[in-house]
């Protein structure tokens, strides 16, 4: 029986370890895919950490790309080796009111790739092909996975934000590199915050085209009309209130924050508002990928082996990764 390699968290605060299994075979509804590519997300920093809810033990990973190596009963529009992407949000009820409002992203009953059903840090995942989305060829698969997560979220985020013309980004890391391209397209403005002090990231985002880069306690140069808020940092809720516009936005990318410290309402006032994101709908991932395909967006990223995973999500947890860390099986 064929074999598959594993990057498997046993409990929260545990290092990954290596483990084989059977490949599993597709039960109807579901495709394999043979993983080419797995991005690593802050998410799976959480899922390490025990800050988000996660069966254990598991096996990390959302931002995956591969090839389908066999294909269930009751599945149409998929055939084996098809390259598809597949996200943080697995699968759906279908029941609930959500999934019946076209709000699947808060269904009821829904299954997180990485969490509460094993994800990509693996030669092999089983995936349900509602969630399987078609990748633009012109990508490689490692450009191409930081899109399946980082990508998605930061659509869904930046849709969020609404039309407005000037937006911040605090937090510069996997996610605000590909939104900045996408909003530049958009012909729209990124202000870009990093932790004091980082020159590098500055750096990076303006060669991407913001039209500032700066620390989160500066003061940008105009107000914005929108910021989002990629960093997992509640104490920079009421920093992005205060640069914002009235009627401005304050959109939280995150899957999990610190807590928001108490602030003033005349930070809020003049119809201010802040909104979360969670997860993602079908119709986000077709609508992204067309963005996609008729724009120029290039990922960068920081490829390792998947046995290094461990070594990754240091590197991510400390900073020290410019673009997005990918794990090439």
């Amino acid at each position: 029986m064929e074999q598959m390699l594993a990057m498997q968290i046993d409990a929260p605060g545990r290092d990954l370890r290596a483990v084989t299994r059977p490949v599993p075979c597709p039960r109807d509804g579901e495709v394999l895919v043979r993983v080419s590519a797995c991005g690593v997300c802050r998410t799976d920093l959480h899922v390490f950490d025990g800050e988000v809810r996660a069966r254990y033990p598991i096996i990390p990973g959302h931002e995956i790309v591969g090839h389908v190596a066999a294909v269930g009963g009751d599945v149409e529009g998929f055939e084996t080796g098809q390259r598809v992407g597949i996200p943080w949000l697995g699968h759906t009820c279908g029941r609930c009111l959500y999934c019946r409002s076209a709000r699947e992203n808060l269904c009821d009953n829904a299954e997180f790739t990485g969490a509460t059903r094993d994800g990509g840090y693996a030669t092999h995942v089983l995936a349900d092909p509602r969630y399987c989305f078609s990748i633009p060829d012109r990508l490689s698969d490692v450009e191409a996975a930081p899109l399946l997560c980082a990508g998605l979220i930061g659509w869904r985020a930046l849709r969020l934000a609404g039309k407005g013309k000037r937006l911040g980004f605090f937090g510069f890391g996997a996610a605000a590199h590909i939104l900045t391209q996408v909003a530049r397209w958009q012909n729209r403005q990124v202000y870009a915050f990093t932790r004091a002090g980082d020159a590098a990231g500055q750096s990076f985002a303006l060669s991407l085209g913001c039209a500032w880069a700066g620390s989160s306690n500066e003061k940008a140069p105009a107000e914005l009309d929108a910021a989002i808020i990629f960093a997992p940092v509640g104490d920079l809720v009421p920093i992005a209130l205060r640069s914002v516009a009235k009627g401005g936005r304050v959109v939280c990318a995150g899957i999990h924050m610190s807590d928001i410290p108490a602030f003033a309402y005349s930070d809020l006032w003049e119809e201010r508002q802040i909104l979360s994101v969670a997860n993602l709908t079908r119709e986000d991932g077709l609508s992204f990928f067309e963005a996609v395909e008729k724009t120029n967006i290039r990922t960068v990223t920081t490829p390792y082996p998947l046995r290094e995973a461990n070594r990754a999500l240091a590197d991510l947890r400390a900073g020290g990764i410019t673009g997005a860390a990918v794990l090439v099986m």
